[in-house]
């Protein structure tokens, strides 16, 4: 029996929170028996109404597909003090519903800033300079937001928050991230740490390095790979975000830079038994989202056996 658990994502299957990166999307029925069909058991919600909203319709298409949902997205425009109370609201309505299907293990509310809608960070996505970043004093503003979130959600629904360290958004590189974890309460805000949006924003690829780093606050983990040649060309020329999610920077699993051998060999190391969630964000003319799921699953069972 494996010593690891994993699910995937709407994103997997098309379904992005940027209006830049909509397209034809996949059905959410179809979307999670392709899920199941290809050997995943957990998922998370998608953007709000994707996926039913009424708890009891919910739970009887997680349940007749024996899944468990793990978490949900959802961004708020933390830097700005007037988007918070709107954003606890969000927060808490999103965990309400993650509430009322929780199975084991618990779902996290999956925190992030409002990515894609800075125009400097948008353009400038996987090459920010620290000149790009927040100030002091703007960096107090966004931590306390997320503190508050994390605070409320938890008051009200008991489930725990993970921020998204994403590229186009003011938590990118590896200082940002450390910055962040810095100025949050460690007992209601933790980390989920995503490989392929580490690489590309912060322009490193040594992952296992970056997960010692962040070793306390790692609560949730989401698999993504990183197409370096993608990412040098999206460098050279000065792409932005959305463009570079167009060339698929974030390719299918094993066919990247990060190394995944070596994340599983950690979260083994450290008793890890959460879910790992794949996700590559496959856009309409990118191929079948299908097959992309079955073979990076296929790559995790290779690792797998090797590990083993």
């Amino acid at each position: 029996m494996s010593r690891f658990r994993f699910g995937n994502a709407p994103c997997s299957w098309g379904t992005l929170e940027f209006e830049d990166a909509k397209g034809g999307q996949i059905g959410y029925a179809q979307m999670l028996d392709e899920l199941a069909a290809t050997g995943y058991t957990g998922t998370e919600l998608g953007d709000w109404g994707y996926m039913p909203s009424d708890p009891a319709t919910l739970g009887v298409e997680l349940g007749k597909r024996s899944l468990v949902m793990l978490g949900a997205f959802v961004p708020v425009a933390l830097r700005d003090r007037n988007a918070h109370a709107p954003g606890i609201a969000n927060a808490v309505k999103t965990a309400k519903l993650l509430a009322a299907v929780a199975a084991e293990p618990r779902p996290y509310l999956v925190l992030a800033d409002n990515n894609g809608t800075e125009a400097e960070r948008t353009r400038n996505a996987g090459r920010v300079t620290p000149a790009m970043g927040l100030s002091a004093s703007e960096w107090k503003v966004f931590a306390s937001g997320a503190n508050e979130v994390a605070r409320a959600v938890f008051d009200q629904t008991g489930l725990r928050t993970v921020f998204h360290h994403h590229c186009a958004g003011f938590v990118e590189t590896a200082d940002e991230i450390a910055t962040f974890l810095d100025l949050t309460d460690p007992k209601v805000t933790g980390l989920v740490f995503d490989t392929g949006h580490y690489c590309f924003g912060a322009n490193d690829t040594d992952v296992v390095a970056a997960l010692n780093r962040f070793a306390g606050r790692v609560w949730y983990i989401h698999l993504k790979d990183c197409e370096p040649s993608v990412a040098a060309r999206s460098r050279g020329g000065q792409w932005d975000y959305f463009t570079s999610l167009r060339h698929g920077v974030f390719c299918e699993l094993g066919k990247g830079c990060v190394d995944f051998a070596g994340v599983l060999r950690w979260l083994a190391a450290r008793g890890y038994d959460g879910y790992a969630l794949v996700e590559q964000d496959v856009l309409p003319g990118m191929g079948a989202p299908r097959e992309s799921a079955r073979r990076n699953r296929e790559y995790l069972r290779s690792l797998e056996m090797r590990i083993a």
